[in-house]
């Protein structure tokens, strides 16, 4: 695991201490163990702080901190590499597990640049491995009954959409202020969008582009976005 913020604590722990407790079942494979075997984070005191807190609800995990924590994570021997950190650190994180022969699944959006997503949709093809992109919203009801729609044929020749999404300047200027400082408009939340586009449709997608105001509610000079639009 890389990273041990928020994502991980909202997502990613109640998974692994379900899977410690009861194991994960696939019908392809049988019963398969799924353990949180290492963790690459800035200073540590997060994963320390989780490991008292959790007790016998995880396995025993090992910690590791910069400057070379995720050089470290690989050595541990894991398999597969979660990157859950802010969005212009999971490049690097995920690069460095690819090169090592790992499967990455990485937080959205995978990265910033199409030439970053190139490259590491090239090294894992390279070493044979899988490189995957989490967009968890895909699972939510209203998601997923548009897509039923679509493919029971009852919404045929869509030509626009709408969809908007309200949250508190509380939550972007603080609880998420350092995943989103210096972000374009887009990287945010209208990624949801635009892969809810691709899931129900089908990759139809000719172009993409977003605008973003600042100076509304908050100044002009601020770290996050007031309003943002994307087309």
């Amino acid at each position: 695991m890389v990273g041990m913020g928020m994502i991980f604590d909202e997502t990613y722990r109640p998974f692994l201490e379900q899977a410690h407790a009861a194991g994960v079942y696939d019908p392809a494979f049988g019963a398969i163990r799924v353990e949180l075997a290492a963790v690459a984070s800035r200073t540590g005191s997060r994963a320390e702080s989780y490991r008292q807190s959790a007790g016998d609800r995880i396995a025993r995990f090992a910690s590791f901190r910069e400057p070379d924590s995720i050089g470290q994570l690989l050595a541990h021997g894991v398999d597969l590499v979660c990157v859950a950190t802010p969005d212009d650190r999971h490049f690097a994180a995920a690069k460095a597990a690819l090169l090592a022969g790992k499967h990455v699944l990485i937080e959205k959006p995978s990265v910033l640049s199409l030439a970053e997503l190139d490259e590491l949709e090239r090294l894992a093809r390279e070493r044979g491995v899988l490189a995957k992109v989490v967009y968890h919203k895909l699972l939510d009801p209203d998601h997923k009954k548009l897509r039923t729609l679509v493919a029971d044929g009852e919404l045929q020749h869509v030509n626009t959409g709408y969809c908007t999404l309200l949250e508190p300047k509380s939550i972007s200027g603080s609880q998420f202020a350092e995943w989103i400082v210096g972000r374009n408009p887009g990287t945010y939340v209208a990624v949801h969008y635009i892969k809810l586009i691709d899931f129900t449709f089908g990759g139809r997608l000719k172009s993409v582009a977003c605008t973003g105001q600042r100076g509304i509610v908050g100044p002009a000079t601020g770290s996050t976005w007031d309003s943002t639009q994307l087309r």
